[in-house]
């Protein structure tokens, strides 16, 4: 796959049949992206468990907070990687390693998080695997909320954006049948 752009089909779908996140590198400081990612995916139905050794035992936005991904209770969808470039390697051959055990579909590397080696390996293995984007930017960039706030969403529709049940404030992604 090529990593340098995706398919905006591809991030919809990934999000829409996704629903448990696993953040590795999460952060109990509401100033860190990694906090206010996971507000935004827990404001949006996502189950988000922080994963952070520092922090275990304790909780983040009202979620107990793991040490390893081996401690979270599956069923677990995404491995999105908080930590640097050199850090997801090991962290996707531990996603790798507890695939089949969890559930894991994906792994999703952050902005500015891009490791080919941990790409190649989680593909071989039959993971879907995203590198330096962001689920909470592409949620908001693909429903249309982040257009609110005057970003280029790359996309023109005269379509009625889809209202999720929460109001006028919260859409939802589109599906393939109403793309």
């Amino acid at each position: 796959m090529n990593h340098d752009e995706y398919d905006d089909a591809l991030i919809a779908e990934l999000l829409n049949g996704v629903r448990t996140f696993a953040f590795v590198g999460a952060s109990a400081n509401a100033s860190r992206p990694s906090y206010f990612a996971m507000k935004y995916l827990l404001a949006k139905g996502y189950d988000v468990h922080p994963v952070n050794p520092g922090q275990a035992g304790k909780k983040i936005l009202g979620r107990m907070t793991f040490a390893t991904l081996a401690d979270v209770p599956a069923p677990l969808d995404v491995v999105d990687i908080f930590r640097n470039s050199e850090a997801a390697l090991p962290i996707t051959r531990e996603a790798i390693r507890l695939k089949d055990q969890l559930g894991i579909k994906v792994v999703w590397m952050q902005l500015g998080v891009r490791n080919d080696e941990a790409a190649t390996e989680a593909e071989a293995a039959g993971l879907t695997v995203i590198m330096n984007r962001c689920p909470k930017i592409e949620y908001g960039r693909l429903s249309g909320e982040i257009g609110w706030a005057g970003v280029n969403t790359r996309t023109i529709s005269s379509r009625t954006p889809k209202l999720s049940a929460y109001g006028v404030q919260n859409r939802v992604l589109p599906t393939k049948s109403s793309s």
